[in-house]
């Protein structure tokens, strides 16, 4: 390892995670970084302040934020191409992830300057780090619509999806988000709750999504602080066509014998009328048994 590899080299936007609440998570490349480049790019300088204050560092800081992102970053591309070095950090966790910056990388690049990714806390892989997932494979959305009906439009997307789903939402949302999920989804997911991850009031949960609304009421003080949900994926496709398959000769049994069942269970499922009619008979033959 060359000792320069700590210092902020000339003309580079560093991309720095900062912590998602317990300021001693950050780490010592972060702080040897925050040290050596000319400025820092911040989602509120008010809050990067504090955390450069905690370590005794004294820089120059921009805001950058939602609001005048694509105002503030021709000159941030001008101190660049000075040879000066950035920092570029939001509130917590990872600039660009649910989070301002997207748009000064993209910038950066385009205009043929490095840009060095600083990794750090996230709270999408501290949260699934202790959810204990039954499968490894994992989606994130990050934020949901803050309308229900465009919330609801955007789960009955994802809910035939076979992996697991993780969402960030804000404390004034997440009953009515977390009331849709269940209804979008169905109230037999699991679902892993976190809130104020690494802060005093860390809480993290499982339960299913029927019971979260009960949940979340039975304490005001659940329902406050930042939220990290990760709902389990839907059951395997072919399972839930099995499912459907089952679902209608059952309708069809209800109100026909088994051969006309049968015929109109394969007409409506694309599955074999022999297959359908052999099925009718073992369902007709439970009942009897019962």
């Amino acid at each position: 390892m060359q000792a320069d590899e700590f210092l902020a080299q000339p003309g580079t936007l560093y991309v720095i995670a900062t912590p998602i609440g317990n300021l001693r998570d950050i780490t010592l490349r972060a702080l040897d970084l925050l040290r050596g480049v000319d400025r820092v790019a911040a989602e509120d300088t008010r809050v990067t302040q504090g955390l450069l204050a905690a370590y005794g560092i004294r820089k120059p800081l921009i805001a950058l934020h939602e609001h005048n992102e694509a105002r503030v970053t021709p000159k941030l591309i001008a101190a660049l191409h000075a040879g000066e070095s950035l920092a570029l950090v939001s509130d917590a966790g990872t600039p660009g992830i649910s989070d301002p910056g997207a748009h000064l990388v993209r910038a950066v690049r385009a205009a043929g300057m490095p840009i060095v990714p600083v990794p750090g806390p996230s709270a999408v892989t501290a949260t699934l780090s202790v959810a204990g997932l039954k499968h490894p494979h994992w989606l994130f959305y990050g934020f949901l619509p803050a309308k229900s009906g465009a919330r609801r439009q955007i789960l009955s997307g994802l809910a035939d999806l076979p992996f697991h789903l993780v969402f960030y939402e804000a404390s004034h949302r997440i009953l009515d988000s977390v009331a849709d999920l269940a209804a979008a989804l169905g109230p037999e997911r699991e679902l892993t709750l976190a809130r104020e991850l690494t802060k005093r009031f860390e809480q993290v949960v499982s339960l299913s999504l029927g019971d979260a609304p009960a949940w979340l009421k039975a304490d005001a003080n659940r329902q406050l602080g930042e939220f990290v949900l990760v709902v389990a994926g839907a059951k395997r496709p072919e399972a839930r066509a099995r499912l459907a398959v089952s679902q209608v000769l059952d309708v069809l049994l209800s109100e026909l014998p088994p051969t006309q069942a049968a015929r109109l269970a394969a007409r409506l499922t694309g599955q074999p009328r022999s297959l359908m009619y052999a099925q009718a008979l073992a369902v007709k033959g439970g009942e009897t048994k019962r």
